[in-house]
């Protein structure tokens, strides 16, 4: 199986390497990948986002499966103009892609397959914000109603920077998503979906604040850790079959099934899970801890999903353990990073027993120096018999990586650890 891996990231510097490790891979490239999946597959540099110059590529390749790793190209239709070649693609078409593409139109899914979610208002128009605010709080949520990388959400007590953030949107021309606030820790659970099928990965939990103690403004994911030792296997099975299955059945009801991976991300309050969000690919940075403990091949897992046959293959295998991901980001992030900076100590970017550093926002400069290119630069993940280990080793590793200016969290999983997370 020759596969094209689309996108430039550390999510999919992550499929590469899973990719590599499946036997019946025999061809890998990237589109346009990154210095990191360069040790590992071929990259080209094609625009991600143009379903005509992907397909092309596809076809030039010779490739018999097309994963597309981020969500804009997949909102664009990149999985259809793939399909339309005649290609097998992982990933939604754009239709169902508005699961992300449009929170309004995700709202409206939920609501028809009945399933729990934040109560919400769409306001478009700036003489609409303060009455509507009014309806909320003392918590507020406002989200950006599409895609804003998860930088378009504030979640504040402070009524006025609430509405900053939203007149700020409106005045962008983007429709604003005032919700309910939901308590309760968050989960990221991924589903391979092939129209009515639902297969679960291992719940991770994601990092969204950029500091320490979930401080500071939110970000595209600080660090991610899996599997999630307070959270019990029967509310796991509960978000399958109360929450993915019927969204999976109204999608197909609304003759725009859904084919790829499913990204459920939610609460676990006092009254069971709740749906924060729904997006419709790998998430990133809990892909990279995720595909860490994956023990099936990966391939047979994304081609049998694209080809629509996932009922007809073994649920997928794990490795026993815990895996962590760190992201190193640049300076000043998530505001305008600072880029250009030399890094140090990267490695070749394979995986080894216990670490891999996955690329993430990196670029090779002509004199072959690696440099930052990018807000989350490095992405260091750690495996290890339990969370603890595995945090220690990640950790170990990222005293060996310099980058001037770069931050990172130093709390990823720790909570877990310190057992502070209650359901």
């Amino acid at each position: 199986m020759r596969v094209l891996v689309v996108g430039s990231g550390a999510r999919e510097h992550a499929l590469v390497l899973a990719l590599r490790k499946d036997p019946a891979v025999t061809a890998l490239f990237a589109a346009p990948g990154n210095p990191g999946t360069a040790l590992h597959a071929q990259n080209y540099p094609v625009d991600p986002s143009s379903g005509e110059a992907v397909a092309g590529l596809a076809a030039e390749l010779g490739a018999d499966l097309v994963v597309v790793g981020p969500e804009v190209p997949l909102v664009l239709g990149v999985a259809d103009a793939v399909r339309a070649a005649g290609i097998a693609c992982f990933g939604p078409s754009a239709a169902a892609a508005r699961i992300e593409g449009s929170k309004a139109f995700a709202k409206d899914v939920m609501t028809a397959a009945g399933v729990r979610t934040a109560h919400s208002e769409i306001v478009d128009t700036p003489a609409e914000l303060d009455d509507a605010l009014d309806r909320f709080g003392p918590t507020w949520v406002v989200k950006d109603d599409g895609l804003a990388a998860g930088k378009g959400v504030v979640v504040t007590a402070d009524r006025l920077a609430a509405r900053d953030h939203g007149a700020e949107l409106l005045e962008q021309g983007h429709p604003v998503l005032l919700e309910s606030f939901l308590d309760g820790p968050e989960v990221s659970l991924f589903c391979l979906v092939d129209g009515e099928t639902v297969v679960p990965l291992l719940p991770a939990q994601d990092h969204k604040r950029v500091g320490d103690g979930d401080t500071g403004p939110n970000t595209g994911g600080m660090g991610a850790y899996t599997p999630l030792p307070w959270l019990p296997e029967e509310t796991v099975t509960a978000i399958v079959e109360d929450v993915v299955k019927p969204v999976a059945a109204e999608m197909v009801r609304r003759g725009c099934p859904f084919s790829g991976l499913l990204y459920a991300g939610l609460a676990i309050g006092a009254a069971g899970p709740a749906v924060v969000e729904f997006n419709c690919r790998f998430g990133d940075p809990e892909t990279q801890a995720v595909l860490a403990l994956l023990d099936s091949p990966l391939g047979e897992l994304l081609n049998a999903t694209a080809t629509g046959t996932l009922a007809e293959v073994a649920p997928p295998r794990w490795r026993a353990g815990s895996a962590i991901t760190v992201v190193i980001a640049a300076e000043n992030y998530p505001g305008r990073p600072r880029l250009g900076d030399v890094i140090t100590g990267a490695g070749e970017g394979a995986a080894e027993e216990t670490t891999a550093v996955m690329h993430a926002g990196t670029a090779l400069r002509e004199d072959g120096a690696l440099v930052s290119a990018g807000g989350r630069v490095l992405n260091v993940v750690g495996v290890g018999g339990d969370l603890s280990e595995a945090r220690a080793n990640a950790y170990a590793r990222i005293t060996g990586i310099k980058l001037p200016g770069s931050h990172f969290r130093t709390d990823i999983g720790l909570a877990a650890v310190e057992n502070r997370i209650t359901v």
